[in-house]
């Protein structure tokens, strides 16, 4: 199993940097790739950015570009999102995601994907 678990969330003015990380445990090797989500209430669940398990960035949410950045730890599965000059409509709880693929060692496994409980920045404008 891999566990996520987010952290860096606060309530920040529009403008402000913000910093969220997301610590990833267990059964890591196997994660092909990550990402952030965010949510707002009554809204759906947005994409906002995803990378390879090596930190390569894959894509970002329109927008986001230019504003955020996502980004891995050296030699550990810690990944982060960047946040600079925020703004209202940023504000959501944002979740961590990875992807798992059981190769080698469990072939006979689905890939399958793990999500984090969520944090939740606030942008007041």
């Amino acid at each position: 199993q891999v566990y996520l678990v987010e952290s860096g969330g606060d309530s920040v003015q529009a403008g402000d940097s913000l910093r969220l990380s997301c610590a990833a445990s267990g059964e890591t090797d196997y994660i092909t790739k990550m990402g952030w989500y965010r949510q707002s209430p009554g809204k759906e669940r947005e994409l906002v950015a995803t990378m390879t398990s090596d930190g390569t960035p894959l894509n970002y949410v329109d927008s986001v570009k230019g504003r955020f950045t996502i980004s891995k730890a050296n030699g550990e599965p810690t990944m982060y999102l960047q946040m600079n000059v925020v703004k209202p409509e940023d504000t959501a709880v944002y979740y961590c995601t990875a992807e798992m693929i059981w190769y080698p060692l469990y072939e006979d496994r689905p890939p399958s994907r793990a999500w984090g409980q969520g944090t939740r920045v606030t942008v007041s404008s």
